[in-house]
């Protein structure tokens, strides 16, 4: 899949994700669905428990509706989500 800036502004919840780097290593290999989103963090649905992930110390795969997988740095998350869906962002590769 092509990785495009419009893939920041996704929405997330529902979406399945697994954590893969993590500056928390309790974090590291949770996966599930995310169930909500705030400015700082992700609350992932990990073998029936709510898991709350920081972004700023995260790099996350996302599996994408079509199937596809992305990995994002959590850097580029950190905001508020209904303001992240707005924001232009310009190509950084």
């Amino acid at each position: 899949m092509k990785i495009t800036p419009a893939i920041l502004q996704h929405e997330l919840i529902g979406l399945k994700a697994r954590v893969v780097q993590s500056s928390n290593p309790s974090c590291l290999g949770i996966c599930g669905t995310v169930i909500d989103e705030t400015q700082k963090t992700f609350k992932i649905l990990h073998k029936e428990e709510e898991k709350v992930i920081v972004k700023q110390a995260s790099v996350l795969h996302f599996t994408l509706v079509d199937g596809s997988l992305v990995e994002i740095d959590g850097k580029v998350l950190v905001g508020r989500p209904e303001d992240r869906a707005k924001k232009v962002t310009r190509r950084l590769w």
